[in-house]
């Protein structure tokens, strides 16, 4: 079987917070999360990555896990990435709106550099957070080229439309916008966020096997979801990842990408979507590809990033 850590990516749905080494954890005064069971309730999934993003405090900090961000993503085989990071929440808690954003923009340059990755960053904002700062995500998105969406996330039971303006400004502004749902509510937080949110993505989606119709209109309009299977295995979501929709949502037409939530590594997610959902090499390649059609690089790098996947493919 062909290796699937060499197998060209794009990932679209990873919180940079989320991925920071334990050992970074450790030098940053933390202990890194340990968890042998799912979580009892997203608050309790949240709480816990709070304490990391906690130990986050000078400009060092942020570029260090950007750049070891880069470093892990070129390992397995990830050729672009856009990282998902609460920019506007970091810069509130240290009394620096710009820094958190700079510091991370400098780190993923140097990461590219030294990796060879293309990176670009989604801004993300809590459902349960203030309209002012998410606000804030968009002035911050404005003054950055390398910031290409914003996106909802946070507890689904908080409804998108609040953030109705915001988001329609963002989309005048020629932002693109990808929102969490249908991950811990049913198919109704889909719709929200293709109507208020005029979601071009939706980040998880696995609920909209529910809904009959949502599949069929998702199928239609070609709107990819970026599932995570092992994230949700974590969260209680799915009982098993044997029970994971993976299979079901691709055997329905619709446009599937595959990614981690930072919870995993992406080439063990593409193993696990091999040995637990029995992908095959071509079908691993569609994944892959997908992701890469659905990412917001450049032409240019996704002509190249199908070649290799042709190349790897033909291996």
């Amino acid at each position: 079987m062909r290796d699937l850590r060499l197998l060209p990516k794009a990932h679209l749905h990873t919180h940079l917070e989320s991925t920071v080494r334990p050992a970074t954890i450790r030098e940053l005064g933390g202990e890194p999360p340990v968890q042998d069971r799912p979580f009892t309730s997203f608050r309790e999934f949240a709480d816990q990555r709070a304490r990391v993003r906690g130990l986050l405090r000078e400009p060092g900090h942020f570029r260090r896990i950007a750049e070891e961000f880069c470093q892990d993503e070129a390992a397995q085989g990830v050729r672009y990435a856009e990282v998902t990071f609460t920019a506007a929440s970091h810069g509130e808690r240290l009394g620096d709106p710009l820094m958190p954003l700079e510091a991370v923009l400098e780190g993923l340059a140097a990461g590219a550099e030294r990796y060879g990755i293309r990176t670009r960053v989604i801004l993300d904002h809590s459902r349960r957070r203030s309209v002012e700062r998410l606000w804030h995500s968009l002035r911050l998105a404005d003054r950055y080229p390398q910031v290409v969406a914003l996106g909802l996330a946070g507890d689904e039971a908080y409804p998108a439309a609040p953030f109705a303006e915001v988001l329609q400004a963002a989309r005048e502004a020629g932002l693109h916008l990808v929102h969490h749902a249908g991950e811990t509510a049913g198919p109704a937080s889909i719709r929200e966020v293709l109507t208020v949110g005029h979601a071009e993505r939706i980040g998880h989606g696995i609920r909209v096997l529910d809904d009959p119709d949502l599949v069929a209109e998702l199928r239609r309009r070609r709107v990819p979801l970026e599932v995570c299977p092992f994230s949700n295995v974590l969260l209680g979501l799915v009982p098993s990842p044997a029970e994971h929709p993976l299979r079901r949502l691709v055997e329905a037409g619709l446009v599937v990408t595959l990614n981690t939530d930072g919870e995993t590594d992406l080439a063990a997610e593409y193993r696990r979507a091999r040995e637990i959902h029995g992908f095959d090499d071509a079908e691993l390649a569609g994944l892959a590809r997908a992701s890469v059609e659905a990412g917001f690089a450049p032409d240019e790098l996704k002509t190249r990033i199908h070649a290799e996947i042709d190349r790897w493919l033909d291996s």
